[in-house]
């Protein structure tokens, strides 16, 4: 198999100073799980400089296996019932303006952890009052009872990817389909929440397919687009089929502007969480 080379706009120097100095040391103190980190984010240095990052919740196993995804796929230990009052304490020593949050999918449990997901929500409201907070939720298999338990919990953006276009879904996906993943955010959005998306480009999509998945968000009211080049994060994942160029992206980016998107987030190095701080109304 041939492997693409990659270009030079996709290359980053870690650059950090006192603050991230400051994350990076609770992280590793505390046993949290960043998705900065594991995921290996070329944003990682900008955002914790600025006083925001993403963790995961529910562990580090995913029940799923995903083909873009490099996170462990198997059967997950239980819940730590102490993580919600963890990470609220953590986010409090580490004074973020912003945090996102995260998770595995848990289908080994009846409720997918939306329960464990409103406990940490409130947790962490509770104990960083002026810290906005954005979450970045599985589909829970379109039960809207499980999506109304983070819902209850006031967030200021609940975001779910649909990670790609509609033809290639079933492809890098395992159990996530499209059409659900439509559902959600049409369900967030109708519950006078801001519905957030995100998808990757260089996995073999079109650009029509691109526009016509613009147009599927936007008609189930998902108001915040990202836009990221998909870098394969192993030998084991599926392969990038093509780099896009800046210039594409920027072209994407005021696409979707024009279509109506509040704000669209679109470069090679975007991610589902770059600039979140930015987001909140």
């Amino acid at each position: 198999m041939t492997y693409l080379r990659k270009p030079d706009w996709l290359k980053t120097k870690l650059q950090s100073n006192a603050q991230f100095v400051h994350v990076n040391k609770i992280v590793k103190e505390h046993g949290l799980h960043t998705i900065c980190s594991s995921g290996r984010c070329p944003n990682m240095s900008e955002c914790w400089n600025k006083g925001t990052a993403t963790f995961m919740i529910l562990g580090e196993i995913c029940t799923r296996s995903c083909r873009f995804c490099n996170t462990k796929s198997g059967l997950p230990l239980l819940p730590d019932l102490n993580e919600p009052s963890k990470l609220a304490e953590s986010i409090q020593l580490m004074n973020l303006h912003h945090a996102v949050i995260t998770s595995v999918d848990r289908d080994d449990l009846s409720d997918g952890g939306a329960t464990h997901w409103a406990e940490t929500i409130k947790m962490i409201k509770s104990r960083n009052p002026s810290t906005t907070l954005e979450v970045l939720i599985p589909d829970f298999d379109g039960k809207t009872n499980l999506i109304d338990l983070i819902i209850a919990e006031k967030p200021d953006i609940i975001s779910h990817n649909l990670e790609t276009v509609k033809r290639l879904s079933s492809t890098i996906r395992t159990k996530a389909k499209y059409e659900t993943s439509l559902k959600v955010l049409g369900y967030i959005s109708s519950n006078q929440v801001v519905a957030k998306t995100g998808i990757m480009l260089g996995l073999g999509e079109t650009e029509n397919e691109v526009l016509e998945l613009m147009d599927d968000a936007l008609a189930v009211g998902c108001s915040i687009l990202t836009i990221g080049q998909y870098m394969q994060p192993s030998r084991q994942n599926i392969p990038v089929n093509e780099y896009i160029t800046p210039e594409k992206f920027e072209e994407y980016k005021q696409v979707g502007l024009k279509k109506g998107f509040r704000i669209v987030e679109s470069s090679p190095l975007v991610r589902s969480s770059y600039c979140a701080e930015k987001h909140v109304l």
